[in-house]
């Protein structure tokens, strides 16, 4: 029996709810232990057993995603996803969510959420290459949005930035839904040799366990506990919560830790993300079969009195744990304090299957690993199947009175305008290596002579609302489609699923049907899914957010020279079509924007006719027959054609279109350019039409005497952010 210092309080029932157990998982807790458990012990499990660590609630579904594939060489249960690009290279990539801290602290919140997917990668042995972002605030019209926009564009900007990686892509969007939860995801990438990946997994008995990085302070302390919980009134009290980023620091961190991997002595390495020194050495010791034993008298402390209960969920950044050989400890510290950086031998791997931990001569904690870790509970909550909106039928909704009017509303309004205003923000060409920015359909990364990468993240959450299996198979067909749309091979995606309180059965039903559409796509895609994160739980004094699985898609350019982007290229070029005239305008912006209407059933996803329109346009852009390609997706065909005439000097002259033509979002769909020649020989195909021409002249004209200028589509799209942010 574990004796219980003078010091320690009584648990009572108050203290286990503040911790985020619910009673049965503190009754499983007791029966697990044969005994009342200490603070510390009971710190431990509420982050061990938390939504945010353990994946209690959407574990038995993540299990039905495809992840394997012919070119995966580690798919989801490590730091990163790891696939493989051929020549002995590796892509590392995750995507992660910092929700919740950063609507309370958005700058550090969203800083440290880049600092936390950065250190996932290298982690894993890898030197990040590109950084993307997706961000979602509530309605522009809210007094806390601007401030939080402003608050976590300049923390991405200022982590990634300082750190020394490029933003090659993201989202922002703006709903109502996430008013009182805003969504960060954060997702990097990195580049390794395909024989050097690191792992957490820690093999050996009496192995040195090894402190890396920086000092542990008081910042962030139930950090992982409060991701798993919703928000209610007094959401600003969290502020202590929230860790503090430094990537001058995680920058040295990167540099020693690759050397250090390169010297050989790292048998196993895990970072310090959510629930710091707890989640790292459980899941450490848990995969490996092993106990582990800490000393917490030896742990850096940037404070003075830090108690066990402290130092085990501090959430202070840019640190990591290691297990290490024996005989290359004076090497390894050698290299962390050339780094400047702390290096200290805090315990030792067992064979008990133990975590012991000690402080100034007592035994704090003493639990079985194993259960605290990847035995931890399972859940399979209750669900109801979501109902689906009936389907709108477009000729029941009016055309546009004045279309030019029209036209300017969605192009100008805060989901459709220009991102410049962010993107600008961030370092896009840092490394030298960017091949694609901001603003088109993916960014593109420069691996070595003609080989690149090609990085998107795509979801769309009115859709996934409306129906949460054709919502989550559209969010795998964007990425998808995006990536065909540079020319790349779309190989596998890392995912972020928000969602709402899987305790409520109908959000719960959202999570599991959007999980099959997700697994659906994937696999009629051979699109694995080899990483990610799932944060549940955001929702505000019991509303949620709308669904929203973010999908971070990568895939491989061999020959960087036929990468095709969605700017026109010459006056004289056809437009074409693949993929048929739309008829879809439910969850339309045209709905929504024009007609006031967020209403239907969202365009379905035809997943062979996916397939086949990309595998043609990417065979079109193999053989160089297209100068330009964009997919058409929000906004309808008419945005995606200005989107492809915007940053050019050219205009275009389309068909005769009606009102559905131009704004429907069906799916499946791509607007190409070619020459005359070689337009001829792809209608003939039968895979597309012609339905315009890119012009000399800077103007939209569409047959039937239609006609308004491209300054006047620039200042609008071009004008709304910069316009909301001066206040």
């Amino acid at each position: 029996m574990m004796k219980h210092a003078a010091s320690e309080p009584d648990i009572t029932p108050e203290i286990v709810a503040s911790h985020g157990l619910k009673p049965d998982e503190y009754e499983r807790f007791l029966k697990l232990l044969g005994r009342v458990p200490t603070m510390t012990e009971l710190g431990i499990c509420s982050a061990m057993w938390n939504e945010h660590c353990s994946y209690k609630s959407s574990k038995k579904w993540l299990k039905t995603l495809p992840t394997t594939g012919p070119r995966v060489l580690q798919g989801p249960g490590e730091n990163a996803g790891v696939i493989d690009i051929d020549d002995g290279q590796a892509i590392v990539f995750k995507m992660e969510s910092h929700n919740h801290p950063s609507f309370i602290e958005p700058y550090q919140g969203s800083a440290t959420g880049v600092g936390g997917i950065l250190r996932d990668v290298f982690t894993m042995g890898a030197r990040p290459i590109a950084a993307l972002n997706a961000l979602r605030f509530g309605e522009p019209s809210h007094p806390k949005t601007r401030h939080l926009v402003s608050g976590v564009v300049a923390g991405v900007g200022g982590y990634g930035n300082s750190f020394g990686v490029p933003t090659l892509g993201g989202e922002v969007n703006f709903h109502k839904s996430y008013n009182g939860n805003i969504l960060v995801n954060a997702m990097a990438v990195g580049l390794a040799d395909a024989d050097k990946i690191f792992l957490s997994k820690a093999e050996g008995v009496g192995l040195p366990v090894v402190y890396l990085g920086a000092k542990t302070g008081r910042d962030g302390i139930h950090g992982a506990t409060m991701a798993s919980a919703s928000f209610e009134a007094n959401a600003e009290e969290k502020r202590p919560t929230v860790q503090v980023g430094d990537p001058f620091t995680e920058k040295c961190l990167l540099e020693a830790c690759l050397e250090l991997m390169a010297s050989g002595a790292v048998i196993a390495i895990q970072d310090m993300g959510a629930a710091g020194l707890t989640s790292s050495a459980v899941e450490m010791g848990a995969k490996g079969n092993l106990g582990i034993e800490l000393d917490l008298d030896k742990v850096p402390c940037r404070e003075t009195g830090m108690s066990a209960y402290e130092m085990m969920l501090s959430e202070s950044q840019e640190r990591m744990l290691m297990v290490l050989r024996p005989e290359m400890e004076k090497q390894a510290e050698a290299i962390f304090v050339k780094w400047g950086l702390d290096f200290a031998i805090i315990g030792k791997t067992t064979n008990t299957l133990r975590f012991i931990i000690k402080h100034q001569g007592e035994v704090k904690a003493d639990l079985p690993i194993k259960e605290m870790g990847d035995n931890a509970p399972e859940y399979d909550r209750p669900w109801v199947e979501p109902k689906k909106l009936p389907t709108i039928d477009a000729s029941t909704i009016p055309a546009p009175q004045d279309l030019k009017s029209a036209i300017l509303k969605i192009i100008g309004s805060p989901d459709m305008c220009s991102r410049r205003w962010v993107w600008e923000q961030y370092d896009t060409l840092i490394g030298s290596n960017s091949a694609q920015l901001p603003g088109g359909d993916a960014g593109v990364v420069r691996i070595q002579g003609q080989k690149a990468i090609a990085v998107s993240s795509d979801v769309t959450p009115r859709y996934v609302y409306a129906d949460p299996f054709e919502g989550g198979k559209q969010a795998v067909a964007e990425s998808w489609r995006n990536l065909t749309c540079v020319g790349a091979e779309p190989i596998a995606f890392t995912d972020n699923l928000n969602f709402g309180n899987p305790e409520r059965p109908e959000i719960m039903g959202q999570l599991v049907f959007a999980i099959k559409g997700v697994g659906e796509a994937a696999r009629a895609l051979d699109f694995p899914v080899v990483s990610g994160n799932v944060s549940l739980y955001n929702e505000t004094m019991g509303t949620g957010i709308l669904p929203t699985p973010t999908i971070g898609g990568v895939g491989l350019l061999g020959d960087l020279s036929k990468m095709t982007t969605i700017k026109f290229k010459n006056a004289g070029d056809a437009i074409l079509l693949v993929g048929g005239h739309g008829h879809h305008l439910g969850q339309s912006i045209y709905l929504r924007e024009i007609e006031g209407r967020e209403e239907g059933a969202p365009p379905p996803v035809h997943l062979a006719k996916e397939r086949g329109n990309g595998d043609f346009v990417r065979g079109l852009i193999n053989a160089s027959q297209l100068t330009a390609v964009h997919d058409i997706s929000d906004g309808g065909l008419l945005v995606a054609v200005i989107e492809m005439a915007l940053p050019t000097r050219f205009g275009a002259t389309l068909d005769n279109l009606d009102h559905i033509q131009m704004f429907a979002e069906d799916q499946s769909r791509y607007v190409v350019t070619c020459s005359p020649a070689n337009a001829a020989k792809i209608v003939a195909s039968g895979n597309a039409i012609q339905i315009g021409l890119v012009t000399r002249d800077a103007q939209l004209s569409i047959d039937g005497g239609f006609s308004i200028s491209m300054a006047e589509l620039k200042d609008a799209h071009e004008g709304w952010f910069p316009n909301y942010m001066k206040g």
